[in-house]
């Protein structure tokens, strides 16, 4: 992270992201500030390689490259589910549990079948998103957070993507699936990174 925060202004800023769901959330959070998110996808810029080997670096890795392809600001997120049982896992690989292409209903069924292999009571588990801006002269900032809960089987409610369906946030009765946009915008990992970005920013 860089050491001095550099304000972030209205204008056009890069999401680094070709997940159609991440960035629309994204775009809600940013858009009243008189921010114009623009997709890598819509920009036709590629996907670096993820090697890093936390969310941090990953999410550091991909706001750079797209930054210095586009020449303007970028925010990359790099987010995942944190399962108590599985020692962390499927944590930075939670797309790639996916596939390719990205099939999620497997990936759920795949966390399901590891955590009932375990023999565990304990459901608990986390979502942690990695929130980097960066900009194309290599400066760059990252926020982290996250929100707890538990594991639900099978999965309920069709209104997120990804894991949301299996994770019931701690307080609730319902899933992240279930959830309309504004209730999950407002508790969720990213909601809270968001948070300290804004806090630092605005």
């Amino acid at each position: 992270m860089g050491e001095t925060v550099r304000k972030l202004g209205p204008g056009r800023l890069v999401i680094a992201s070709h997940n159609d769901g991440k960035v629309k959330e994204i775009n809600d959070l940013l858009s009243p500030l008189g921010i114009e998110a623009v997709s890598a996808k819509k920009l036709g810029l590629g996907d670096p390689e993820e090697t890093g080997t936390t969310f941090a670096e990953n999410a550091e890795l991909k706001a750079l490259a797209a930054a210095k392809a586009s020449g303007l600001p970028a925010l990359a997120d790099d987010s995942g589910l944190s399962v108590t049982a599985l020692g962390g896992a499927p944590g930075i690989f939670s797309a790639r549990w996916a596939g390719e292409p990205r099939d999620f209903e497997m990936a759920m069924k795949k966390v399901e079948t590891a955590v009932f292999d375990t023999g565990t009571e304990d459901f608990s588990a986390r979502f942690v998103c990695a929130l980097t801006l960066a900009w194309p002269d290599g400066h760059t900032e990252t926020f982290e957070g996250e929100v707890t809960g538990v594991l639900v089987f099978p999965g309920r409610g069709e209104k997120g993507f990804g894991y949301d369906p299996i994770f019931t946030p701690d307080g609730y009765h319902i899933t992240f699936g279930q959830m309309e946009p504004e209730e999950k915008h407002a508790i969720s990992h990213r909601a809270d990174a968001f948070r300290k970005l804004m806090k630092a920013h605005f």
